[in-house]
């Protein structure tokens, strides 16, 4: 855990009874950027939070009201989210990027195809075609 995320860990005096409502105040601009980017990569709240060792409402606390995501995190929610660094930031609008989050399965075995010898893959991309022309036909 983080030192200075234990500040956000404990719960607030008074506000006890408020934990799940949605806050009336508007998002942040880093802290939309961070919902959007969470929710581009298929997680919530708490499975993003533990994945990088801090409570869930942290990250809560980090989207709807927090100006800036401390320097310490940025790293680890970057790589957890698949994103740069800039991009969670918002030095950069993600245009290189055409889609986010976790690779499809398609991808992930067209990548592995890469590591069989040539000759084994020019028999994939074989069957792959005939299997594109033969879609196409339709």
């Amino acid at each position: 855990m983080y030192p200075e995320n234990q500040l956000y860990s404990q719960p607030m005096a008074g506000k006890a009874g408020l934990a799940g409502r949605p806050s009336k105040k508007k998002a942040t601009e880093s802290g939309a950027r961070l919902a959007a980017l969470r929710k581009q990569a298929g997680l919530s709240q708490a499975a993003l939070a533990e994945a990088v060792g801090i409570p869930q409402r942290t990250i809560s606390f980090y989207e709807r009201e927090a100006e800036a995501i401390p320097s310490t995190l940025v790293p680890a929610l970057a790589k957890k989210l698949g994103v740069s660094m800039e991009e969670l930031l918002g030095i950069n609008d993600g245009a290189q990027r055409s889609k986010r989050g976790p690779k499809s399965q398609l991808k992930r075995q067209l990548e592995s195809v890469a590591t069989v010898p040539r000759q084994q893959q020019q028999k994939i991309l074989d069957v792959v075609e005939a299997m594109i022309a033969h879609h196409g036909a339709r």
